[in-house]
């Protein structure tokens, strides 16, 4: 399977699920890390720890969790089909929302830590200037936490990636349409003589990972330096 049509539907597979995991997600991120770092209500500690659940859970579990909210007997995932004809379960977007609930938690924190580094002086000065807590939060805070932002998306695009237990419950590991880099080395690891691929796979895998975190670790320095300033 080396460098063949296979690995490279794998590949790509894998790099289109994990990009629209964080391209959903990250709006959502962004608005939760907001309102916990900005807002304290009744509920705020339950907010954080539902928000944080994937990261202690089994990945089964939530993968579990999705398969029967989303699947076509589930509550949502009944509604989406019988309604607008959408299936989640056992479909690459079904993978793409795994790995996107399962990177959520990471994004959230990176970006939460961006809100905190803004010095709110700023905004209560934009605001006396007469701009909308909208146009503030656009021209001001939007801007000052683009490292945070950035930072999350690239952590969570890690996590989007390596994401196997959540992804293979939900979607299981459909040549083609749902078989990531991880379900494919899994299954490559049951068939002998594989052991070629399953390097190129790790190998490939290994690389995409250590870029992403370098960035992310690159962006979250910067925002140390701005903590510290």
């Amino acid at each position: 399977m080396q460098f063949d049509p296979a690995f490279w539907t794998i590949v790509s597979l894998s790099l289109k699920v994990a990009s629209v995991a964080i391209l959903v997600a990250l709006p959502f991120a962004i608005i939760t890390a907001w309102v916990l770092a900005r807002r304290q209500f009744w509920g705020h500690g339950l907010l954080n720890g539902i928000v944080h659940l994937p990261l202690v859970l089994p990945p089964v579990v939530t993968g579990y969790l999705l398969l029967i909210t989303f699947g076509r007997n589930g509550p949502v995932g009944g509604f989406l089909f019988d309604t607008f004809g959408i299936t989640l379960a056992f479909t690459w977007t079904g993978a793409a929302l795994a790995a996107g609930i399962m990177a959520f938690p990471l994004m959230v924190r990176a970006i939460r830590l961006g809100f905190d580094a803004v010095d709110t002086g700023l905004e209560a000065a934009a605001a006396t200037l007469g701009a909308s807590p909208l146009r503030v939060f656009m021209t001001v805070t939007l801007p000052l936490i683009a490292p945070g932002i950035l930072a999350g998306a690239v952590l969570g695009f890690a996590k989007a990636l390596g994401e196997f237990g959540a992804t293979i419950t939900f979607v299981a590991a459909i040549p083609g349409q749902t078989q990531t880099i991880p379900s494919a080395i899994y299954g490559l690891l049951q068939v002998p003589g594989q052991e070629g691929a399953v390097v190129t796979l790790v190998v490939v895998s290994i690389i995409l990972a250590m870029g992403a975190l370098i960035v992310s670790e690159w962006l979250s320095s910067r925002m140390a330096k701005r903590l510290a300033a």
